[in-house]
Formats: structure tokens, sequence, C-alpha cells
């Protein structure tokens, strides 16, 4: 058995050997990489992405980063193809092979049918003079040197360097149609990143008569009542629609030092005019960074007329995981 420092070396080697065989892609990449990203560009219907074992899992992963990044794209078992699974792939498709032998049989089976259908293959291979590789629309070279697994024997180098090239594609083909947060987001709904992406203020901010409010004739002892009955630590100054000031609990807290008559004060005379505001239709998260920015813990949202439309508060951004 090895003893600990021996299991470090292990683990130190195999990420060197992997991080190496990674590397060498890079060095080696050529305009086969452009042509397979051209070809899912002008493809018509979705990327099938199969591949046997070890690159099978592989093949499962590199399909929902593509699925994920704006190139619609599903696996198919190339042993289920043989059995039925055939009828998922379209003439309209692309299929993206992956076998690091390049001769696996389950796959090189399926060419005699995806000829058929005219579909276009692009082939991943560790093996450029393969039978896979020959039959391809385009080829792409994710060879290594060697396996991390001391006997080079289990797929290792092989299969990380398969992955990379597979984000590499999805990278590509993400700039190539210009795929924003927001299309990200929607791929991605029940995430935090969804969340960030694509709650707006008017999915948190708080209105009608929830809202605290109350008119530029209120006195202070009115406004406290308006901010303890709505539990927000504010009420907006306002009149007909139009933003006024605000109040906070900060504001009370430097009125109380001037020690004045909480009945007889007019609200006017102690509410900040400088409110930070954000139009409808923003993102909650855009409420957030002005938040962090001016150290606020609220941010009345107004609409198309600039009128109060209502009031985002910290506390429901952090609730809906927004930070």
């Amino acid at each position: 058995m090895l003893n600990d420092e021996a299991l470090l070396n292990s683990g130190r080697r195999t990420l060197q050997l992997e991080g190496q065989a990674v590397g060498q892609l890079a060095d080696r990449l050529s305009m086969s990489f452009a042509a397979a990203c051209r070809l899912v560009l002008d493809t018509q219907g979705r990327v099938i992405v199969t591949g046997m074992g070890k690159s099978g899992h592989i093949a499962h992963k590199i399909a929902a980063t593509l699925a994920s990044t704006g190139t619609p794209a599903f696996f198919v078992h190339p042993g289920e193809a043989s059995h039925g699974d055939m009828g998922m792939i379209t003439q309209r498709d692309t299929v993206l092979a992956l076998s690091n032998s390049g001769t696996t049989p389950e796959i090189l089976t399926l060419l005699p049918l995806l000829k058929r259908l005219g579909v276009k293959l692009i082939s991943m291979t560790g093996q450029s003079e393969s039978a896979l590789a020959a039959a391809s629309d385009v080829h792409i070279d994710a060879g290594v040197d060697t396996e991390a697994c001391p006997l080079d024997l289990a797929p290792t180098s092989s299969t990380t360097a398969a992955l990379a090239m597979g984000d590499a594609l999805a990278i590509a083909l993400l700039e190539s149609r210009g795929f924003t947060e927001e299309d990200f987001a929607f791929s991605h709904p029940g995430g935090a990143l969804g969340k960030r992406l694509l709650l707006s203020v008017e999915d948190l901010m708080t209105t009608g008569k929830d809202m605290p409010l109350v008119e530029p004739t209120a006195t202070l002892a009115e406004a406290l009542m308006e901010i303890t009955a709505k539990g927000l630590g504010m009420t907006i100054v306002g009149e007909n629609g139009h933003l006024k000031g605000i109040f906070t609990d900060g504001d009370l807290r430097r009125a109380l030092e001037e020690q004045p008559d909480i009945n007889a004060v007019a609200i006017t005379k102690l509410m900040s005019t400088g409110v930070k505001t954000l139009p409808a239709g923003h993102l909650a998260a855009e409420a957030m960074h002005i938040m962090e920015q001016n150290r606020i813990s609220s941010l009345v949202i107004t609409d198309t007329q600039d009128q109060i439309a209502g009031v985002v508060h910290l506390m429901a951004l952090l609730k809906a995981g927004i930070n």
C-alpha cells in the first residue's frame, strides 16, 4: 500500500500528464476545427453526439454543454442506435462521434446508415488514420501521447483531452452565435445564474397598499407609523405618483439627535431628496449592484412616466438568491 507522500505524487503526476495533454491540443489545433465549427453553424437540425464506453460519458457532457450554450444537441448511444434509436437522427442533423481509437465497432456500424441519410459527420479521435476519421466529413485530432494511467490502458488523458476539445468547440460556437448571458440563463432557469439573469425588479418589488408611502404633508409621527406598518425600514415620500423623497431608519436616527416634535415636524424637512431609483424592466441583479455601490437597503422603482411603481428591498433580493 502506498504511503501518503506516494499518493500525493501519484495525484500530481496524473494532473501534470493530463494538463500536458490538453496543452498539446492547443498547439496542434488546425483548420479542421474551424471547419467543424462551420459545419455545426450550418446545421439546420441538431448535433447528435455519440460515443461508447468512457468516450460515451464524455459525449454526454459535450452534448449537454452544446445544448446549454446555444447549439441544440443531444446524446445517442451508438449501441442503441443500431436497435431503433437511429430514428432519432434526421437528414437535417450533424453527428459528432467520439472514439479515441477511431475503430469502435458500435460506431463503425452506423457509418453506412449515416451515409445513406446524407448526414454530415464530425469525428473526434486520437488516430487521424483510423476508419472513423477517414469516413468523416471533418476530423478533429484529440490524440494524446500517453494515458495518465501508468499501464497506459485506462482512458484518462485521452478522455480529458476529448472533454477539453468539446468545450473548445462549444465556446467557439457560443462566441460565433453571439450567445449572451440572458440566452444562457434561459437554458438554466432553475439555478442561481438563472435567477440572477432572469428576475426583474418587477418580480421582487413591493407595490400598492404594501408599499410604504406618505404624502409630503405627513408629520414625522405619521411617517413612523407607515414605516412600522410596512416593515421595510423606510417610507417613500410622494405626491400624485411623483417621487419627492425618501425617509429611512438612518434618517430617523439623525433626526432624533435634534429632538424634534414628532407630531409637528413635517417629513419634508427630514427626508432625503437624492433618491436612487431604477426604471422598471431592469434586472434584479442591477438593483443589487446599485444598492451595494451606494450602501443602501432599498431602491425606488419608477415606470415609463417616471412615476413611483414600487420599491425593492435588499432582503427581497437576498431571499430570491440575488447576490
